[in-house]
């Protein structure tokens, strides 16, 4: 009962969040906007998402100045307030392919879908319209996880040129109660290098991307 409670209270604060984030991460300087749809409309593929425990997430960057730019996705892994691993997931300009080097358009779409393995892996798979790359990283023994668009849930500017935070995969603040809130590490701000040590979580990821 407490594992269901808890992904109850991880999908309202998930609709609540769909509900208001349709647009944020426009920076008015720059012009590059970033759109997200969570989930899936179709209530049968929903259904299929919940009981498997996966996060979906179709993400459109758009903006003029974004074509002839390549883009770089980034990951760091935090284990107990401590940065242990700064990788790359995804660099344009080094997957070997001449025509995915740099955008031939002002639109960026991808769609990420993740997962907790019984293993004890986080995975995911960023979908590109003609490429996918999937990666899996260490993760605790919880089935807590969840994956958040923190430039959405923390309203975070995004820019062309400097690296920006993008996406986190959190384990939620558990209060003196019991309860447990994604939310409220989610809305946090920018702050996400300190949230071990401010919300007391063992492990999270945080991706970051830049155009260049």
């Amino acid at each position: 009962m407490k594992t269901l409670i808890s992904i109850a209270v991880a999908f309202m604060c998930f609709s609540t969040l769909n509900a208001q984030t349709n647009d944020v991460g426009f920076n008015s300087t720059s012009n590059l906007k970033m759109e997200t749809d969570y989930g899936s409309d179709n209530s049968e593929i929903s259904d299929i998402l919940s009981f498997e425990g996966m996060d979906y997430m179709k993400i459109n960057f758009t903006g003029k100045g974004l074509k002839g730019k390549s883009y770089h996705l980034t990951v760091k892994e935090i284990w107990n307030g401590k940065v242990v691993l700064d990788t790359t997931v995804l660099n344009s300009k080094t997957l070997g392919i001449k025509q995915f080097e740099t955008l031939t358009d002002s639109m960026l779409k991808m769609r990420v879908i993740s997962k907790k393995t019984s293993d004890n892996k986080l995975k995911l798979t960023f979908k590109f319209p003609r490429f996918s790359v999937t990666k899996t990283y260490d993760a605790t023994a919880s089935n807590d996880y969840s994956l958040r668009n923190l430039a959405d849930e923390s309203k975070l500017e995004i820019n062309y040129n400097e690296k920006f935070y993008f996406l986190a995969y959190i384990l939620p603040y558990e209060r003196e109660d019991g309860s447990k809130s994604w939310c409220e590490v989610g809305t946090s701000g920018d702050s996400v290098e300190k949230w071990g040590e401010k919300f007391g979580i063992e492990h999270y990821l945080i991706f970051e991307m830049k155009f260049e």
